[in-house]
């Protein structure tokens, strides 16, 4: 008996090709479900990351995405100063006093070719940067009564600048032709800040009024400021549109605020930059300078000489001399005590030391005396200050005695600094007073504040010498100790 096989129908069997597809299909409609969901939570349920994509996309210059850049020097910096042909012949050594050949970068913009001086180029009589003519700006509108269009050149030095397409450029820093910058202090206070961010930095008048009428979060022009370089790039390019907004604005800084503004930009305020709104003998401020880097000096000629029986040039010499040797330490206030003799001393380095003939609390020691004059007559606004002020003694025999720094002179381990007696009046000069000293002489060490130090500033402290004897008073300054307080110690 043959056996017959069972045969099986054909179209039960699984061909390979259709169990591939079989396990394909769900795996592919799984995936896709997943995608799905993820962008359906990531646009529905959270609409900050999308902000912060869109956020992210507008900020030039992301620090994370790009290699830690090498540290800030003065060739990052490149300068506009504002001047023009009647007054850079009269101002061009405030220029020159600061400017280094090779080192510094920038230009110096007037309204007109420059006339000669003395029958010789004036760029060749003095260190100074290229003068540039600036663009014509007569198709501006300019509606302020009380002002000058040449404002509307001053503030196009901004888009002027930066259109010089300098490479390796991280601070654009502009300011006016008297205005004094110290280029190691400025790059040392710029440091402090990411430069691959949106800065404007800079500071405030002295003057409430001034404030006031012009804005808090302003920078004032003279004083100088600096412009971080995705920021400048972004601010030229929309600068003259957002000018014609502005038409009835006053100033050229007036300008450059309300267009930074408009890009939603803040003023960072650093009170290393000196607007000196204010007349006169500007002592009491320069004496008291805030914890900060000096940075910049403005008003020259409206200011008596820093120093006396000077020039205004010869001041400025004398007082970069110092810088020469200690920049960072450059009108930095300390304050030691007598103890033996009720004295209160407060050195500014660089500059002055003051004596005075009793015990003064540091919170007294510290305060700006007010040596200077208003910037304008008017209310009593226009003598209120954006700092504590005391009046000086009216009995000269209660004022301090004062010594102007005279020389300094450092080697590898310290820097000595002398300062002679100004006379100013006719006083006791017994054993109990401080005008029987002729000289102070003080030591310190050369200050090099690192990025910590630059924005958590502490005084330093000094000590009255032991070795202090007869006409002349010896001091040394250092920092302070971890807990220590600066009062008078019995």
């Amino acid at each position: 008996m043959q056996m017959q096989l069972l045969k099986i129908p054909t179209k039960h069997f699984l061909s390979p090709s259709r169990l591939i597809n079989l396990i394909l299909i769900p795996s592919s409609l799984y995936i896709l479900y997943l995608l799905l969901s993820l962008l359906f939570s990531s646009s529905h349920h959270h609409p900050q990351s999308y902000v912060r994509s869109l956020s992210a996309a507008s900020r030039p210059g992301d620090p994370a995405a790009s290699t830690c850049p090498p540290p800030l020097s003065l060739n990052h910096l490149v300068f506009g100063i504002a001047s023009d042909k009647n007054s850079f012949p009269r101002r061009r050594h405030y220029i020159a006093q600061w400017w280094r050949p090779g080192l510094t970068r920038g230009f110096v913009f007037v309204d007109a070719p420059v006339p000669p001086t003395a029958g010789n180029d004036t760029r060749r009589l003095l260190p100074l940067p290229p003068i540039v003519v600036s663009k014509d700006t007569s198709g501006f509108r300019y509606t302020n009564r009380n002002g000058l269009r040449s404002a509307i050149r001053v503030a196009r030095v901004v888009v002027e600048t930066v259109a010089m397409n300098l490479t390796g450029v991280r601070w654009f820093v502009f300011g006016d032709d008297d205005t004094v910058f110290f280029p190691d202090n400025l790059v040392k206070t710029l440091s402090k800040y990411d430069d691959g961010l949106w800065y404007y930095i800079g500071s405030n008048s002295e003057v409430y009024e001034q404030n006031r009428v012009f804005s808090f979060g302003m920078a004032f022009g003279g004083a100088g400021f600096a412009i971080s370089y995705p920021l400048a790039q972004v601010l030229a390019k929309g600068f003259d549109g957002c000018m014609e907004r502005y038409a009835h604005a006053y100033g050229s800084d007036s300008r450059v605020y309300a267009c930074l503004t408009e890009l939603g930009v803040g003023l960072t305020h650093e009170p290393g930059f000196h607007q000196f709104d204010v007349r006169g003998n500007t002592f009491g401020i320069l004496a008291a300078h805030p914890l900060a880097p000096l940075s910049s000096l403005h008003h020259i000629d409206y200011t008596d000489p820093i120093f006396p029986n000077m020039t205004r040039p010869e001041a400025l010499r004398h007082l970069f001399w110092a810088a020469q040797a200690d920049s960072q330490r450059l009108l930095q206030q300390s304050v030691c005590y007598d103890p033996s003799l009720s004295w209160t001393v407060s050195v500014s380095w660089g500059y002055a030391v003051q004596v005075f003939p009793r015990h003064l609390p540091l919170t007294e020691a510290v305060r700006v005396r007010e040596t200077f004059r208003q910037w304008k007559k008017g209310s009593v606004l226009a003598r209120s200050y954006g700092f504590n002020t005391r009046e000086v003694e009216p009995d000269p025999c209660q004022r301090p005695a004062v010594f102007f720094m005279s020389g300094v002179a450092s080697t590898k381990a310290w820097i000595k600094s002398a300062y002679r007696k100004h006379d100013d009046g006719n006083c006791s000069t017994d054993m109990a007073s401080p005008r029987k000293l002729d000289e102070v002489r003080v030591y310190s060490s050369k200050l090099d504040q690192d990025i910590k130090q630059l924005r958590a500033p502490r005084r330093h402290c000094c000590d009255v010498l032991p070795s202090s004897i007869g006409e002349v008073m010896e001091i040394a300054i250092r920092e302070c100790g971890e807990e220590e307080s600066i009062f008078m110690r019995q």
